[in-house]
């Protein structure tokens, strides 16, 4: 199976409708087995233990659960408002695509079919007593699922939609992305050269049909492309580049036939927007982006910019460590990726909150002590964070008035530098 169907199927496995119909078709199964198993069922056992009530339970679950699906609905569509509102447009879709959420709405959907099923096939007389005892235990449980599923939705509302709650599911979304790509760094390809990435006289290009954002690209696909043309394939269009017909998403290394160059083009899925699993970068931007919309006048909420900048330094340290278990082994010595740089990560993550809290010294403070202890990470890590404690602290000098807090933010910044000369 390709890396491209197993996304699109991982793509659509998280959509709302997906998980619903899923359990409609089961709990409409589950009405209808009773008609099947009624024959091995003894004739007097259903009188003993009063399958007769079922037809009321029935009737209660089938009114009562279109009620709670419907205030279900609405009050996923005030968190859905809430994430746009009050955290950013660009997180909204991982409210969407809440695993709690959609199972509950799941539940809750396919039990008022089972009750609708089982009331219609109980009205024409296709149970018998028989299957009136099997139809009446399967409801017992389905009055179990319900509690349980009911008390959960009871304790995921109080989170749902809040501020921390969404930065948290976009630093894990994050995070999967970091490990995924470090787990198979360049998609499986070898790290492209920065001299490199304009085709030369004889490389042939390849473009996309639309204009967009790539969200997947199936490096395993265009390994055995490239392995049956026998030449070097490019790609420097990772996802998250915007993608357009008029700049390459990459090229082949020779002379090869137009049939090829669309079997390339095709491994490549391109969207309106961008998405977080193979593309660590979109991630950190939207962290930031929660950062700086909290930073700004009308929110003023710098506590939630200090958490931003505490989940970044967690998403750098996993990028640190999961490059020291990279594999050495290259899947596909052919494929020359445009690869990503703890530099972009940094830039990503720390830009936008530096430049929207310079005027704030907890904000400048927090950010240089976190610096600080990234620089011990590595010498990548340590260039980088002095780089940016150094833009910062350029920053907070053109705007803070107070001599007490640039001196502060100073001594904090000279720590990094300072540790970095005692080891």
């Amino acid at each position: 199976m390709s890396s491209r169907l197993i996304w699109s199927i991982s793509v659509l496995a998280r959509r709302i409708w997906f998980r619903a119909t899923l359990f409609s078709l089961a709990a409409v199964a589950t009405a209808l087995l009773a008609i099947v198993v009624t024959p091995y069922i003894p004739a007097d056992l259903s009188t003993k233990i009063g399958a007769d009530s079922v037809d009321n339970i029935l009737g209660i679950i089938a009114s009562s659960m279109l009620t709670v699906t419907t205030f279900s609905l609405s009050t996923m569509v005030s968190a859905y408002s809430a994430a746009t509102t009050n955290v950013t447009p660009r997180a909204t879709r991982l409210v969407m695509e809440d695993s709690t959420t959609q199972n509950v709405l799941a539940t809750f959907v396919g039990s008022f079919l089972f009750s609708l099923v089982g009331i219609i096939a109980l009205t024409t007389g296709a149970y018998g007593e028989q299957g009136r005892l099997v139809l009446f235990v399967v409801t017992i449980a389905v009055i179990v699922l319900i509690v349980v599923t009911l008390l959960r939705w009871i304790d995921h509302l109080s989170r749902l939609g809040r501020v921390t709650e969404t930065t948290r599911r976009v630093e894990e979304a994050t995070l999967d992305a970091v490990k995924a790509w470090r787990k198979s760094p360049n998609l499986g390809g070898r790290a492209l050269e920065r001299d490199s990435r304009e085709p030369r006289t004889d490389d042939t290009p390849f473009f996309a049909d639309e204009i967009g954002y790539v969200q997947h690209v199936d490096a395993e696909a265009l390994a055995k492309i490239a392995d049956e043309s026998k030449c070097e394939l490019v790609i420097v269009a990772i996802p998250g580049k915007l993608a357009s017909p008029v700049q390459p998403l990459g090229w082949l290394r020779g002379a090869v036939g137009e049939d090829v160059l669309d079997r390339a083009g095709a491994c490549f899925s391109i969207g309106d927007v961008r998405s977080f699993d193979q593309d660590p970068r979109f991630g950190a931007s939207v962290l930031t982006e929660i950062a700086s919309r909290a930073l700004s006048p009308a929110v003023n909420d710098p506590g939630t910019a200090i958490d931003v900048i505490s989940r970044a330094m967690r998403i750098l340290c996993a990028w640190h460590d999961a490059n020291s278990e990279a594999p050495d082994e290259i899947l596909y010595p052919r494929l020359h990726v445009a690869t990503l740089s703890a530099a972009d990560l940094f830039d990503d993550l720390f830009t936008p909150i530096a430049r929207d809290g310079a005027g704030l010294v907890e904000v400048g403070l927090r950010l240089q002590k976190t610096l600080a202890m990234l620089s011990k990470l590595s010498e990548e890590f340590h260039a980088n964070a002095v780089r940016h404690s150094k833009e910062a602290l350029d920053r907070a000098a053109a705007v803070l008035r107070i001599e007490a807090d640039m001196e502060r933010l100073q001594a904090a910044a000279a720590a990094i530098t300072a540790d970095h000369k005692l080891s």
